[in-house]
Protein backbone atom coordinates (compact mmCIF):
# COMPACT_ATOMS: atom_id res chain seq x y z
CA UNK A 1 0.00 0.00 0.00
CA UNK A 2 1.07 4.04 -0.93
CA UNK A 3 2.25 6.00 2.24
CA UNK A 4 0.39 8.92 2.44
CA UNK A 5 1.60 11.76 -0.66
CA UNK A 6 4.88 12.50 0.12
CA UNK A 7 4.01 15.50 -1.86
CA UNK A 8 2.05 17.09 1.14
CA UNK A 9 4.49 15.59 3.88
CA UNK A 10 7.51 16.85 2.72
CA UNK A 11 6.12 20.21 0.77
CA UNK A 12 4.58 20.43 4.47
CA UNK A 13 0.97 21.52 2.91
CA UNK A 14 -2.44 20.55 4.31
CA UNK A 15 -3.81 17.28 3.80
CA UNK A 16 -6.89 19.33 1.94
CA UNK A 17 -7.48 21.57 -0.66
CA UNK A 18 -5.27 24.73 -0.27
CA UNK A 19 -7.01 27.49 -2.05
CA UNK A 20 -4.38 30.25 -0.98
CA UNK A 21 -1.35 27.83 -2.41
CA UNK A 22 -3.21 27.09 -5.56
CA UNK A 23 -3.15 30.89 -5.90
CA UNK A 24 0.29 31.47 -5.92
CA UNK A 25 0.91 28.80 -7.90
CA UNK A 26 -1.13 30.35 -10.52
CA UNK A 27 0.59 33.64 -10.36
CA UNK A 28 4.12 32.22 -10.22
CA UNK A 29 3.86 30.54 -13.34
CA UNK A 30 1.36 32.18 -15.66
CA UNK A 31 3.44 35.51 -15.51
CA UNK A 32 6.43 33.39 -15.81
CA UNK A 33 5.30 32.01 -18.94
CA UNK A 34 3.58 34.95 -20.48
CA UNK A 35 7.10 36.40 -19.88
CA UNK A 36 8.80 33.86 -21.81
CA UNK A 37 6.28 32.77 -24.55
CA UNK A 38 3.36 35.80 -24.91
CA UNK A 39 -0.34 34.65 -23.62
CA UNK A 40 -1.16 32.85 -27.31
CA UNK A 41 1.20 30.33 -27.01
CA UNK A 42 0.93 28.69 -23.47
CA UNK A 43 -1.58 26.13 -24.03
CA UNK A 44 -1.49 22.83 -22.27
CA UNK A 45 1.49 24.40 -20.15
CA UNK A 46 -0.18 26.83 -18.18
CA UNK A 47 -1.78 24.20 -16.30
CA UNK A 48 0.90 21.54 -16.57
CA UNK A 49 3.43 24.01 -15.06
CA UNK A 50 0.78 25.61 -12.20
CA UNK A 51 -0.14 22.14 -10.92
CA UNK A 52 3.84 21.06 -10.84
CA UNK A 53 4.04 23.88 -8.11
CA UNK A 54 1.04 23.32 -6.32
CA UNK A 55 1.53 19.68 -5.24
CA UNK A 56 5.45 20.35 -5.45
CA UNK A 57 6.49 24.07 -4.22
CA UNK A 58 9.99 23.15 -4.23
CA UNK A 59 11.40 23.02 -8.34
CA UNK A 60 13.97 21.22 -6.60
CA UNK A 61 12.22 18.05 -6.74
CA UNK A 62 11.11 19.20 -10.80
CA UNK A 63 12.08 17.61 -14.05
CA UNK A 64 14.26 14.88 -12.40
CA UNK A 65 16.05 12.52 -14.84
CA UNK A 66 14.99 8.87 -14.37
CA UNK A 67 16.94 6.53 -16.88
CA UNK A 68 16.31 8.01 -20.29
CA UNK A 69 13.17 9.60 -19.23
CA UNK A 70 12.49 12.89 -17.26
CA UNK A 71 9.90 12.69 -14.29
CA UNK A 72 7.54 16.33 -13.56
CA UNK A 73 8.71 15.69 -10.11
CA UNK A 74 9.97 13.16 -8.07
CA UNK A 75 10.33 13.17 -4.44
CA UNK A 76 12.80 10.11 -2.31
CA UNK A 77 12.05 7.76 -5.69
CA UNK A 78 8.36 8.63 -5.86
CA UNK A 79 6.82 10.00 -9.29
CA UNK A 80 4.27 12.43 -10.18
CA UNK A 81 3.42 12.83 -13.62
CA UNK A 82 1.32 15.69 -14.44
CA UNK A 83 -1.32 15.12 -17.55
CA UNK A 84 -3.66 16.72 -19.20
CA UNK A 85 -4.68 13.80 -21.57
CA UNK A 86 -3.43 11.53 -24.10
CA UNK A 87 -2.37 8.80 -21.37
CA UNK A 88 -1.33 6.37 -23.85
CA UNK A 89 1.69 8.89 -24.82
CA UNK A 90 2.68 7.49 -20.98
CA UNK A 91 2.75 3.60 -21.67
CA UNK A 92 6.33 3.43 -22.59
CA UNK A 93 7.56 5.68 -19.30
CA UNK A 94 5.09 3.75 -16.95
CA UNK A 95 6.56 0.52 -18.26
CA UNK A 96 10.07 2.14 -17.41
CA UNK A 97 9.00 3.63 -13.97
CA UNK A 98 6.93 1.17 -12.22
CA UNK A 99 9.77 -1.64 -12.48
CA UNK A 100 11.59 0.75 -9.26
CA UNK A 101 8.96 3.48 -8.61
CA UNK A 102 5.31 4.91 -7.37
CA UNK A 103 3.95 6.91 -9.76
CA UNK A 104 1.04 9.07 -9.18
CA UNK A 105 -0.58 10.58 -12.35
CA UNK A 106 -2.29 13.90 -11.59
CA UNK A 107 -5.21 14.46 -14.37
CA UNK A 108 -6.93 18.02 -14.36
CA UNK A 109 -10.40 18.41 -15.03
CA UNK A 110 -11.38 21.68 -15.56
CA UNK A 111 -14.92 22.05 -13.09
CA UNK A 112 -16.12 25.46 -13.68
CA UNK A 113 -14.75 27.07 -17.62
CA UNK A 114 -15.15 30.46 -18.51
CA UNK A 115 -15.37 31.42 -21.93
CA UNK A 116 -13.98 34.00 -24.24
CA UNK A 117 -13.86 33.99 -27.82
CA UNK A 118 -11.51 35.66 -29.93
CA UNK A 119 -12.41 36.75 -33.73
CA UNK A 120 -9.29 35.75 -35.74
CA UNK A 121 -10.50 38.74 -38.11
CA UNK A 122 -10.91 41.57 -35.82
CA UNK A 123 -8.85 40.81 -33.04
CA UNK A 124 -11.70 41.79 -30.82
CA UNK A 125 -11.85 39.63 -27.62
CA UNK A 126 -15.59 38.89 -26.09
CA UNK A 127 -16.94 39.17 -22.85
CA UNK A 128 -16.39 36.06 -20.20
CA UNK A 129 -19.33 33.76 -19.74
CA UNK A 130 -19.72 31.21 -17.88
CA UNK A 131 -19.53 27.42 -19.27
CA UNK A 132 -23.07 25.43 -18.56
CA UNK A 133 -21.01 22.59 -18.51
CA UNK A 134 -19.58 21.16 -15.35
CA UNK A 135 -16.68 19.16 -14.88
CA UNK A 136 -16.79 16.00 -12.59
CA UNK A 137 -14.29 12.80 -11.65
CA UNK A 138 -15.87 10.84 -14.34
CA UNK A 139 -13.94 12.33 -16.92
CA UNK A 140 -10.79 10.69 -16.48
CA UNK A 141 -12.44 6.89 -17.18
CA UNK A 142 -11.28 7.32 -21.05
CA UNK A 143 -7.92 7.98 -20.47
CA UNK A 144 -7.80 5.27 -17.53
CA UNK A 145 -8.82 2.86 -20.37
CA UNK A 146 -5.96 3.96 -22.61
CA UNK A 147 -3.51 2.63 -19.84
CA UNK A 148 -5.75 -0.43 -18.88
CA UNK A 149 -3.40 -2.60 -18.50
CA UNK A 150 -1.16 -1.00 -15.72
CA UNK A 151 -4.27 -0.14 -13.49
CA UNK A 152 -3.98 -3.58 -11.25
CA UNK A 153 -0.26 -2.51 -10.60
CA UNK A 154 -0.50 -1.36 -6.93
CA UNK A 155 2.93 1.52 -7.35
CA UNK A 156 0.25 3.62 -10.04
CA UNK A 157 -2.00 6.14 -8.50
CA UNK A 158 -3.75 9.33 -9.22
CA UNK A 159 -4.96 12.24 -7.63
CA UNK A 160 -8.21 14.12 -10.03
CA UNK A 161 -7.71 17.56 -9.58
CA UNK A 162 -11.01 19.92 -10.14
CA UNK A 163 -9.83 23.10 -11.03
CA UNK A 164 -11.91 26.36 -12.40
CA UNK A 165 -10.31 27.53 -15.61
CA UNK A 166 -10.71 30.49 -17.98
CA UNK A 167 -10.51 29.52 -21.60
CA UNK A 168 -9.79 31.62 -24.95
CA UNK A 169 -10.87 30.19 -28.02
CA UNK A 170 -10.24 30.89 -31.54
CA UNK A 171 -13.73 31.70 -33.40
CA UNK A 172 -12.66 29.34 -36.42
CA UNK A 173 -14.75 26.32 -36.17
CA UNK A 174 -17.27 24.89 -38.68
CA UNK A 175 -20.02 26.19 -36.86
CA UNK A 176 -22.31 28.83 -38.01
CA UNK A 177 -21.35 30.73 -35.29
CA UNK A 178 -18.08 29.40 -35.66
CA UNK A 179 -18.06 28.05 -32.25
CA UNK A 180 -18.64 24.32 -32.55
CA UNK A 181 -15.14 22.54 -33.68
CA UNK A 182 -12.92 25.52 -32.65
CA UNK A 183 -9.66 25.22 -31.35
CA UNK A 184 -8.44 26.24 -28.03
CA UNK A 185 -6.19 29.59 -27.40
CA UNK A 186 -5.24 29.24 -24.20
CA UNK A 187 -6.75 27.57 -20.44
CA UNK A 188 -5.58 29.57 -17.94
CA UNK A 189 -6.36 27.74 -14.12
CA UNK A 190 -7.83 30.11 -11.73
CA UNK A 191 -8.98 28.32 -8.52
CA UNK A 192 -9.13 24.44 -7.28
CA UNK A 193 -12.48 23.12 -6.39
CA UNK A 194 -11.89 19.46 -5.36
CA UNK A 195 -9.50 16.40 -5.71
CA UNK A 196 -9.86 12.73 -5.81
CA UNK A 197 -7.33 10.38 -4.91
CA UNK A 198 -6.96 6.88 -6.21
CA UNK A 199 -3.87 5.27 -4.23
CA UNK A 200 -5.16 1.38 -3.54
CA UNK A 201 -7.10 -0.76 -5.69
CA UNK A 202 -10.31 -0.31 -2.78
CA UNK A 203 -9.80 3.24 -4.33
CA UNK A 204 -11.86 2.43 -7.74
CA UNK A 205 -14.71 2.15 -5.61
CA UNK A 206 -15.01 5.88 -5.36
CA UNK A 207 -16.21 5.56 -8.80
CA UNK A 208 -19.59 3.69 -7.53
CA UNK A 209 -22.21 6.35 -7.04
CA UNK A 210 -23.95 5.38 -3.26
CA UNK A 211 -27.41 5.51 -5.20
CA UNK A 212 -26.41 2.19 -7.21
CA UNK A 213 -28.93 -0.66 -6.30
CA UNK A 214 -27.55 -4.16 -5.33
CA UNK A 215 -27.12 -5.10 -9.08
CA UNK A 216 -27.00 -2.99 -11.55
CA UNK A 217 -26.96 -2.59 -15.63
CA UNK A 218 -24.78 -0.17 -17.16
CA UNK A 219 -28.16 1.85 -18.09
CA UNK A 220 -28.33 2.16 -14.25
CA UNK A 221 -24.71 2.82 -13.53
CA UNK A 222 -24.93 5.86 -16.27
CA UNK A 223 -28.39 7.41 -14.43
CA UNK A 224 -26.85 7.41 -11.08
CA UNK A 225 -23.38 8.60 -11.95
CA UNK A 226 -25.23 11.06 -14.32
CA UNK A 227 -22.43 10.22 -17.20
CA UNK A 228 -23.31 8.90 -20.55
CA UNK A 229 -24.36 4.97 -21.87
CA UNK A 230 -20.52 5.26 -23.12
CA UNK A 231 -18.92 6.92 -20.16
CA UNK A 232 -20.61 3.98 -18.53
CA UNK A 233 -19.41 0.73 -20.31
CA UNK A 234 -15.88 2.22 -20.50
CA UNK A 235 -16.32 2.87 -16.48
CA UNK A 236 -17.66 -0.15 -16.04
CA UNK A 237 -14.97 -2.25 -17.73
CA UNK A 238 -12.32 -0.52 -16.22
CA UNK A 239 -14.02 -1.25 -12.54
CA UNK A 240 -13.76 -4.77 -13.88
CA UNK A 241 -10.30 -4.99 -14.81
CA UNK A 242 -9.51 -3.37 -11.42
CA UNK A 243 -12.18 -6.11 -9.43
CA UNK A 244 -14.38 -3.29 -8.17
CA UNK A 245 -17.63 -5.10 -9.96
CA UNK A 246 -18.31 -8.75 -11.09
CA UNK A 247 -20.81 -9.49 -13.56
CA UNK A 248 -23.47 -11.66 -11.73
CA UNK A 249 -25.99 -12.35 -14.49
CA UNK A 250 -28.06 -10.90 -17.28
CA UNK A 251 -31.68 -9.09 -17.58
CA UNK A 252 -32.37 -9.39 -21.45
CA UNK A 253 -29.64 -8.63 -23.48
CA UNK A 254 -27.70 -6.56 -20.44
CA UNK A 255 -25.09 -7.31 -17.88
CA UNK A 256 -25.62 -7.48 -14.27
CA UNK A 257 -23.05 -5.93 -11.85
CA UNK A 258 -22.35 -6.28 -8.25
CA UNK A 259 -19.95 -4.28 -6.25
CA UNK A 260 -17.42 -6.32 -4.99
CA UNK A 261 -17.21 -6.12 -1.12
CA UNK A 262 -13.98 -6.64 0.90
CA UNK A 263 -13.58 -9.77 2.64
Amino acid sequence: MKNTSKLKEIETLSSTIDHTLFSEACYRMVGSLQGQNGIGTLREKTIHSVLKYYYAPNPAYHEIKIGSYVADICIDGEIFEVQTRNFNTLRSKLAFFLQEHDVTIIYPVAHIKWLSWLDMETGELSKKRKSPKTGCFYQIIPELYRIKMFLTNPRLHFIISLIDVEETRYLNGWSRDKKKGSSRMDGTPVDIYDELRIDTMEDYAKFLPDTLPEHFTTKDYAKCAHISQNFASTGLNILLETGTVKRVGKIGNAYLYKKITEG
